[in-house]
């Protein structure tokens, strides 16, 4: 079984052409702006989003005492045992959701093969996302896999790589192209806003040059984090020493996720800044041009 927490079509900005995206639940790093904050945990999360709810009651009757009832609103008791299951289709007014489901890789490629004709017609294909895709099941993502390159599609994957080589090395040979996150080069900085160990990251960035032809490399451009000249030249220079490495992407930093995190329970550490503007990357994106690299802003 393999564990996701959405299946987003018709994307154009995951790899070439129309991409079907794949979000896999489970993330090794905790980076304090992610756009998707339901994917970290890899149990199911419950989301729950005061706007739609009708204060029909029906969460209230579990027993549980997660949802209660005060003053006339409907309350989450987060630190109660949650069964999460009892809550996947409670809430008539869909205020309630539960983000992720395991699912059989017969019926995950039943859903892919629905878009194929669009890939066929654009050069699109899948894109694994998350998440950390190669945090799943070894055997089970093999088989995904196995079974795209069966019906031959186009695979891309989006990784963090911060996850042991040995995860990631057993699948090289089933992905078309690596979209791999390069967010800071810098030590403490990285560990300060992620939790993670940026030499790990630039490590699997050295083996997977050696074990693939083609990869993307990846910049989250987030403000106080990494948004200066400084920063990014070093990121882009790295990047640019690596023999595979063609093309670069600037993911701009956007606030558009506050709401899943007030939807999670969870502080948003990043609601203050302001979004990212075009212009405010302009500079690198002709340093990283000069270095010959493709660059795509995003």
């Amino acid at each position: 079984m393999l564990n996701i927490f959405n299946i987003q079509r018709f994307s154009l900005h995951d790899g070439e052409g129309i991409r079907t995206n794949i979000f896999f639940k489970g993330c090794p790093l905790n980076c304090q702006w992610c756009s998707n904050p339901e994917g970290i945990d890899p149990e199911p999360s419950l989301m729950f989003d005061e706007r739609l709810c009708m204060k029909f009651g029906d969460c209230t009757m579990t027993g549980d005492g997660v949802f209660t009832a005060v003053n006339g609103t409907i309350a989450v008791k987060r630190d109660q045992h949650m069964v999460t299951s009892l809550y996947r289709n409670i809430c008539p007014s869909r205020a309630i959701t539960i983000a992720g489901e395991e699912i059989s890789v017969e019926k995950l490629l039943s859903e892919i093969e629905k878009d194929i004709p669009f890939y066929r017609n654009n050069e699109g294909g899948i894109t694994l996302s998350g998440g950390e895709p190669f945090l799943q099941n070894g055997n089970d993502l093999e088989l995904l896999l196995s079974g795209l390159k069966h019906r031959g599609i186009n695979v891309a994957a989006e990784t963090s790589l911060h996850i042991p080589w040995e995860k990631i090395k057993p699948f090289t040979g089933y992905i078309d192209v690596f979209l791999a996150d390069l967010k800071h080069t810098d030590r403490v900085k990285f560990r300060e806003y992620t939790g993670g160990d940026i030499r790990l990251v630039t490590d699997n960035f050295r083996k997977l040059d050696k074990s693939v032809k083609k990869i993307v490399v990846r910049v989250p451009v987030v403000p106080q984090f990494n948004l200066s000249l400084a920063e990014l030249k070093d990121i882009i220079d790295f990047s640019d020493s690596l023999d595979n490495v063609s093309e670069i992407d600037f993911i701009l930093y956007h606030s558009l996720a506050k709401e899943k995190y007030k939807m999670l329970g969870k502080d948003y550490m990043f609601s203050r800044y302001e979004n990212v503007n075009v212009k405010e990357v302009l500079p690198v994106a002709r340093y990283a041009e000069a270095k010959g690299l493709n660059v795509k802003i995003i």
